[in-house]
């Protein structure tokens, strides 16, 4: 019988954990076993050109010397780009996909013309050019056609309420690259939707994805799971710590204090039961501290 919980952890392999990365591991995990679910692995190698070879098995080493390891065999997502070419056929058939034959250079000029360069994130809101048809251009992406109703309201667990207007915010979204690559939002979806994910527990720098997703599961007719977003961990200038400034891989010499510095960044007490030394205890320590701080509910959606 399925539990009526599932939830996953699901990096990149651009390169070793960190530390951030080990507080959205944790964090996913106190909350599956927390509350009684199966906790899930996923490696999201969709873009293959960020990949460094061999990462997704230290990876995995990494998290199984935290104590953390996938109740099923991790799922790759290099292998599924079958499985999300017939998500994106789906859309194209119900009128929610179109080609797109805009650079980033036409979007910026077209944004400009309109006086609406204003970038978000470092990308650019998409004007739409290309909804009505590609005017004798060439194909290079496929993007998702917004409805009309494209205000996405939702609460997250540790965020509150939250809102976004897609279309002002972000415009119609690519769904399969230039260079022929499924983008994330679209293989998220889907691999939430295809492992039974009930709640997903994430960093906060991924919150304003949601509404995307939303919108995309909505399309596909798949459910929504209950999402949390975790607090994250800062480089010294005040950036998110990643990969990409120069995160320094975990020092799992001791994975007790690499996992209880994590804690503390989640807000667990500094002091867990009787000071245990023993990885596994101090995990179950931990799950019963979560419980009682993160109960889980239903999803609160709204248009």
């Amino acid at each position: 019988m399925t539990p009526a919980y599932t939830g996953r952890f699901a990096p990149s392999p651009t390169g070793p954990l960190h530390a951030g990365s080990l507080v959205a591991a944790l964090a996913s995990w106190l909350d599956a076993r927390a509350h009684g679910g199966r906790w899930l692995v996923r490696i999201e190698d969709v873009d293959r050109p960020r990949c460094v070879p061999g990462a997704d098995e230290t990876l995995l080493q990494q998290l199984a010397a935290c104590g953390l390891v996938s109740d099923e065999v991790p799922l790759w997502q290099s292998r599924r780009h079958d499985r999300y070419q017939r998500a994106l056929d789906d859309l194209v058939a119900l009128g929610m996909a179109y080609p797109c034959a805009c650079s980033r250079s036409d979007i910026a000029e077209a944004l400009a013309a309109r006086g609406r360069s204003r970038p978000r994130h470092g990308e650019l809101v998409y004007p739409g050019t290309c909804r009505e048809g590609l005017h004798g251009r060439p194909a290079r992406a496929w993007r998702f056609r917004l409805p009309p109703a494209s205000r996405v309201a939702w609460t997250d667990r540790r965020l509150g309420p939250q809102a976004q207007d897609v279309a002002a915010e972000v415009g119609d979204f690519v769904l399969r690259r230039a260079d022929g690559l499924y983008a994330y939002q679209l293989a998220v979806v889907v691999d939430d939707a295809d492992q039974g994910i009930t709640h997903v527990v994430r960093g906060e720098d991924l919150a304003d994805n949601t509404p995307r997703q939303i919108l995309l599961q909505r399309a596909l007719g798949l459910p929504t799971p209950v999402y949390l977003h975790t607090p994250l961990v800062l480089a010294a200038d005040g950036q998110k710590l990643s990969k990409q400034n120069g995160a320094a891989p975990l020092d799992l010499r001791d994975p007790l204090a690499a996992l209880q510095q994590a804690g503390r960044v989640l807000g667990l007490p500094s002091r867990i039961g009787d000071a245990p030394t023993a990885l596994g205890d101090w995990l179950q320590h931990a799950v019963h501290a979560w419980r009682a701080a993160w109960p889980a509910r239903g999803p609160t959606i709204g248009a």
